[in-house]
């Protein structure tokens, strides 16, 4: 009996020891053990529920300003996941460039492949990269194509020709506290239009809205990546913060803000949009 119980105890030590390894995986970088990951980018408006053309319940900024949303686009880019070991693993750059666009729930899915490990730290870039947004045009195809979405800014799409840079984040929508002048919009559509980007410049300095974005995930959940399955990394983007974040943003008196030095007021807020929820394993 003496035996058998030494048995038991060294049968269990050698279930826990195995089921630790198994629960606890180091990465391998070898492209064989990659596996899947995505990153939920969830838009929310405050404590609401982000919406297209929303007329009929327009959302309130802390200003007090009633809008309505009528386009939200945005880049993520360059993804790298960390483990709690301080072990990096940066996704092919080919593979890393995503356009989420808030009229289209499918696109709020980012999936990339990354070594299988136990993440606890993902980082992202909110924009396109000064080495990408430099290249030849055939070096920059599928989201990041100039043409995509008609083109220029003013047909949809997220790339200034004037200015040959893509535009980081756009959002645009109405409210009624914008004039019908110059200093608003005088179409008398009352549309304010935010479109920020600016990646530092080709021969000469100018505005670098290009913003790193750190989350750390041991709070609610870290990602388990393993082959068999896909862990989802579901991230709540607050677009009620491009207003009502560290700088503070009215409407009436900030109705379009694009290639100017304000912008940097803009982007500093976009930082603060992004907030881990939960892990799914």
């Amino acid at each position: 009996m003496k035996n058998l119980k030494w048995i038991m105890i060294i049968g269990t030590i050698f279930m826990i020891t195995a089921c630790s390894k198994e629960d606890d995986v180091a990465p391998d970088f070898e492209e064989k053990n990659l596996a899947p990951l995505s990153i939920e980018f969830d838009n929310i408006v405050g404590d609401r529920t982000f919406s297209i053309n929303n007329t009929g319940s327009l959302y309130t900024n802390s200003n007090g300003e009633k809008f309505s949303i009528s386009m939200l686009q945005y880049f993520i880019s360059n993804i790298k996941v960390s483990t709690a070991d301080g072990i990096t693993y940066t996704v092919n750059q080919d593979s890393s460039y995503f356009l989420i666009n808030g009229a289209d729930r499918a696109s709020r899915f980012t999936r990339v492949r990354v070594p299988e490990g136990d993440y606890t730290k993902l980082t992202f870039t909110l924009g396109v990269d000064s080495l990408r947004s430099t290249m030849p045009v055939d070096k920059r195809t599928g989201v990041l194509d100039p043409a995509l979405g008609g083109g220029g800014h003013d047909g949809g799409g997220m790339y200034w020709g004037w200015n040959s840079g893509y535009i980081f984040f756009k959002f645009e929508g109405n409210s009624s506290v914008i004039s019908n002048d110059t200093s608003g919009d005088p179409t008398g559509k009352k549309q304010f239009k935010y479109h920020i980007g600016g990646f530092g410049g080709y021969s000469a300095p100018t505005i670098n809205n290009i913003k790193t974005i750190t989350v750390d995930l041991t709070n609610a959940g870290i990602a388990r990546v393993r082959k068999d399955r896909q862990s989802n990394i579901h991230l709540f983007v607050d677009i009620m913060k491009v207003f009502d974040g560290t700088n503070r943003i009215s409407i009436a008196r900030n109705p379009n803000v694009m290639f100017s030095e304000f912008s940097v007021n803009i982007a500093a807020n976009l930082t603060e949009m992004f907030k881990h929820d939960h892990t799914e394993n």
